[in-house]
């Protein structure tokens, strides 16, 4: 079977259930598809805590995670991510 690298544009993909507002979607292993680096503003994560927001991303990503060895999840809602940017 053809061993399928997954790529930034489908991991954003699989994140839209979330309803984010923003997405950044970072391939941190020259292109092979193995580590990521997402941050993720949505304030479907207001009132849960980091460990339930990453749950949310991860279930989100399932049918890809066999294929990423490592996902780095920032999760913030719209005002942390109001914050952060200042």
């Amino acid at each position: 079977s053809q061993f399928h690298m997954v790529n930034e544009s489908e991991v954003e993909a699989l994140l839209a259930p979330l309803e984010p507002l923003h997405t950044a979607v970072e391939d941190m292993s020259d292109g092979c598809g193995a580590k990521f680096d997402i941050l993720i503003v949505s304030d479907r994560f207001a009132g849960k805590r980091v460990l339930e927001r990453h749950r949310m991303v991860n279930d989100a990503l399932k049918e890809v995670m066999d294929t990423i060895h490592a996902v780095t999840i920032k999760a913030l809602t719209q005002e942390q991510w109001e914050k952060e940017k200042q």
